[in-house]
Parts: structure tokens; C-alpha cells; sequence
């Protein structure tokens, strides 16, 4: 089990996420495993508290109204350049994984996720690159539409999260595109033995 820092040793933890009642329940199970728990709910608030609070954690949600979190990772970075940043989202994906790791995140979470998940992950991990063994890859292969899923999200990320220009170069509508956007990932299912 990860243990946390003594108490003088540890900083403030940045929790940035626009659902209120997320905010709340997770400020409060972080809290209460020994964090000193800051809240934003917006690009320009967690600029500011960043600055004035430099916190050395930070648990950040990837969809923040019409803004997208992966572009605040360097921002946050160059106002706290040791600050370790973990991403969260309910639109997992392996593009948006490896796009936050390439923007600085140290670690990416799929929502939901508990209090203790997010403490191992921020806690854990102080690896070098040399040090990072890859995730074996899956034994079967993925289903057509979580396929889709991920071809959809990795244009997403190389279109800086401009829907009309993903909608483009996907060869679909706009709305197409904005309702497939709206359902959350497509799950695996587990083998039925019959």
C-alpha cells in the first residue's frame, strides 16, 4: 500500500473538474488521506491557484465545459515544472492516454475512479523512461466499435479537439460526429462461456 508523505512534507493537491458534486466528494476523500485539497473548476482558476498555491500535485479532469484539459498540462507545468499532473476522464481512449503522457501528465485515470486509485497514481510511478515497461497488449483483438472509438479519439487529439476539423478528415457530419462524442466508450464484454 502506497503511504502518504509525512504531514510537514506535503503540498497542496489541485483538484480541477467543472461537476460540482465530483469535486466535492473527491476533495473530501483526498482530504481526509492527508492532502491539503485546493478546488478550480475552470482553466482560469486553476491558472491562478497554481501560482499562488504551487501545489505539487494535480487531478485534472480532460473535459472542462468547452475547454479540453490537455491543453492546460503545459501550462501547469510552466508554473510548477515538478508538479505531477493526473488526468482524468469518462472518455477514455488510448490516443487521449498517450497524448496527455506527451503533454506531461504522469499518469491518466478512466472514470469512475476511487480516492485510493488516484492516490497509488499519484504517488507511485516516480519512474524514468528507461524504467517504463509497457502494458502487454490485449490477447483478443478489440470490438469494431471500440475500434471506431479510438480512431475517432486519436483524430480528436491531432485536431487539437476541433470537432468541425475532426468531422473533416473523418469524412462524417458534424452532428454525426458530436453524437457519437456524446456516448461514452464503448466497453469490452467479457467472454460468455456457453
Amino acid at each position: 500500500m502506497t503511504e502518504l508523505p509525512h504531514a510537514a512534507t506535503v503540498r497542496p493537491l489541485l483538484l480541477v473538474d467543472d461537476d460540482a458534486t465530483f469535486l466535492r466528494v473527491l476533495a473530501r476523500a483526498l482530504g481526509s488521506r492527508g492532502f491539503e485539497i485546493i478546488t478550480a473548476t475552470s482553466f482560469d482558476e486553476a491558472r491562478t491557484l497554481t501560482r499562488r498555491h504551487q501545489p505539487r500535485y494535480c487531478v485534472l479532469d480532460l473535459k472542462l465545459g468547452e475547454d479540453n484539459g490537455l491543453r492546460l498540462i503545459p501550462e501547469l507545468h510552466a508554473l510548477v515544472p515538478d508538479l505531477r499532473v493526473l488526468l482524468l476522464t469518462g472518455y477514455a481512449s488510448i490516443a487521449t492516454a498517450v497524448e496527455a503522457i506527451k503533454r506531461g501528465a504522469h499518469d491518466y485515470l478512466a472514470k469512475p475512479v476511487d480516492a485510493d486509485a488516484v492516490v497509488r497514481a499519484l504517488l507511485d510511478g516516480d519512474n524514468d523512461a528507461d524504467d517504463y515497461d509497457p502494458p502487454d497488449a490485449p490477447e483478443q483483438p478489440l470490438a469494431l466499435r471500440r475500434l471506431e472509438w479510438e480512431h475517432i479519439q486519436r483524430v480528436l487529439t491531432e485536431c487539437d479537439g476541433n470537432i468541425s476539423e475532426t468531422a473533416r478528415r473523418l469524412g462524417m457530419h458534424r452532428r454525426t460526429l458530436q453524437r457519437k462524442l456524446s456516448k461514452h466508450p464503448v466497453r469490452e464484454r467479457p467472454e460468455r462461456d456457453d
